[in-house]
Parts: structure tokens; sequence; C-alpha cells
């Protein structure tokens, strides 16, 4: 009995990788939805866009953009995680989803395991922004300003937990600062608010803000990144204009619903290293402000596991507490 389990056992195994193989190459037969957690025309929903584009070439099937924003991306990411596992639906996994494992008590999904992490696309950093004809000229004379008339300022994010967010609590508390939090359904809403001036400041994604302040619009006072943006070459670090101990970059990436055969998943990460290859789609992507950073999956998921706990360490300095 114990050989007929035995060989039963491995001729179902064997079955399976047979399969599985079928699976990889019939894959993919029908058009795939990729979900992006965030509005249309946002730098995400551009970027994937562009990225699926090129990845609807390779795969000689429509990868078709489908956009589900709220909740600071949690919705979008509800769905994608509570999809079928058979590669026909995709996400675009971004920094956010990770944060909101610790802004949101219960986000509705687990970024770490309700998915299979394929690998990242761009990173980008954050610029501190004001208005174009605002009298604030650097960071340290928003600084000023808001020790002046502590409330009184406010700031326009793109939503609770996100960069920008954490990164203005951040400033905020390194400065010993206070400002009024004004939350967005997005990176581009935010930017609009400053340039509205329905609000003082923002910290936006430079791919969002970059246009605006090329065209006078905005005005940039500080990148959040290590060390300039290159296509911001006179715009200091917040280390370099006196604001220490806040870093911050955003990225992201593809992901798949958790259970997806191995086959398929190994499809679409070849995939989509081979159109971050072609120098063309990575032309379109940093024209779109981002940084095209390819990847591979273990390093991606390790990525994301290391924006938990940074948000966590963030959010006990600015005194942040979970939705």
């Amino acid at each position: 009995m114990q050989t007929f389990n035995r060989r039963k056992l491995l001729l179902t195994v064997a079955g399976l990788a047979l399969a599985g193989t079928g699976w990889a190459q019939d894959f993919p037969s029908r058009p795939i939805k990729w979900i992006v957690p965030y509005l249309a025309g946002t730098a995400p929903d551009i970027t994937v866009r562009i990225t699926a584009e090129a990845m609807s070439s390779v795969l000689k099937q429509p990868v078709v953009v489908e956009n589900r924003g709220g909740a600071a991306g949690n919705l979008g990411a509800q769905i994608a995680a509570r999809a079928p596992a058979d590669g026909y639906t995709w996400v675009y996994s971004a920094t956010p989803m990770a944060t909101n494992m610790r802004m949101y008590r219960k986000p509705g999904y687990d970024v770490m395991k309700d998915f299979i992490h394929v690998g990242g696309i761009t990173r980008s950093d954050v610029v501190l922004v004001v208005s174009g004809d605002s009298d604030i000229d650097s960071a340290k004379a928003l600084v000023d300003r808001m020790r002046q008339q502590p409330g009184k300022l406010s700031y326009a994010s793109g939503g609770v937990g996100t960069p920008a967010h954490m990164g203005a609590e951040l400033i905020l508390k390194s400065a010993g600062a206070q400002a009024l939090h004004v939350p967005y359904k997005g990176a581009s809403e935010s930017a609009n608010a400053v340039l509205g001036k329905q609000v003082d400041f923002a910290l936006t994604i430079s791919s969002v803000s970059l246009p605006h302040i090329n065209a006078g619009k905005l005005k940039a006072l500080a990148v959040t990144a290590p060390t300039r943006n290159p296509r911001l070459p006179d715009v200091p670090t917040l280390a370099e204009a006196g604001i220490a101990g806040v870093t911050l970059v955003s990225f992201g990436g593809l992901s798949l619903p958790a259970g997806t055969p191995q086959p398929i998943v190994q499809r679409v990460q070849q995939a989509l290293q081979q159109v971050l290859a072609d120098p063309a789609v990575r032309a379109k992507l940093e024209a779109n402000g981002g940084e095209v950073v390819a990847s591979k999956p273990d390093e991606y998921a390790r990525n994301l596991a290391s924006e938990i706990s940074l948000t966590e360490k963030m959010m006990k300095v600015a005194n942040i507490t979970p939705q």
C-alpha cells in the first residue's frame, strides 16, 4: 500500500509539472488585466500603460489596464488578491501597498502573503514643492514660516500613509514645526492642490511635479532622496537643506495573486525583463520621471518587506497610529 501511494504521489507531482509546462507554453491565450490601484493619469498609471503596451507585444495578447483607485491603494490591491491565480490578473504593487501593512489595521490583504512579486519597474524620489509664485524660496524658509505660525500652513499628500504623508510628518517632527495635513486621492491631485493654492506645500513624486517645476508653476525646495535628482541638479537634498533624518524613495513593480503557477510567473517575469531592457521603453519610462530599476523577484520582495519595517519605524518617530 505504501509503495502504491508513493507511486501515485510521484505520478501526481509529475503530472502537475507537465501541466505547468503546458500552461506556460499556452499562456497567455486571452487578454490580461493589469490593475492599477490609483487614478488614471497619475504617475503609476502612466508607468503601467507604457509597460503594458510593450508587454502586449511580447506576450502577443492585450494587457488591459484597469484603474481601481481608492482607500490609498487598498481597494485595487484587495481586488487583485482575490482574483483567480491563473496569470490573467496582475497588480501594480508599489510603496503604498507595503506602507499600508502598518498604516491600516485592516488593509484587506497581506502584501507579502497574498502576492507573488514578479519584479520592480521604476523608482522615483519625492520633491518638496510650493507654488511657483510663493515667497518661500527654500526648505529652511518654509520651516521657519511653520515655526512662526504653528498650524497655519497646510500641506497635501496623496493619501494617509503614502510616502508623501509620512515624509511631511517626519519633516515636521524633525523641524519641531506644525502644519495641517490635507489628504488627496493621489500625487497628481496633491500637486494640483499646490498649483491651485488650496494648500501651501506638498511632497510629490518627482515624475508628477517635474513638468510643473520646469514650467515655473511649482517651485522645488528639496528632494527626499539621498542624492540630488539629475533632472533637478540645483535642488538640494533635505539633508543639504538642513533637515536631517528624512530619506524617501517611492518604487513600483508587478505582482500576481499568490498561487499563480510558477511556469506562468516565470513567463511574465521574462516578458517584464525583456521590455525593461528595451532602450525605447526605458526612455519612455524615464521621460515620465522615474528611474528604471528592473529588480528581480527576490530583490523586489525584499524591497517591499524593508518598506514595511521602515514604515513601522517612521510611524513611531512621527507618532502616527494605524487607521
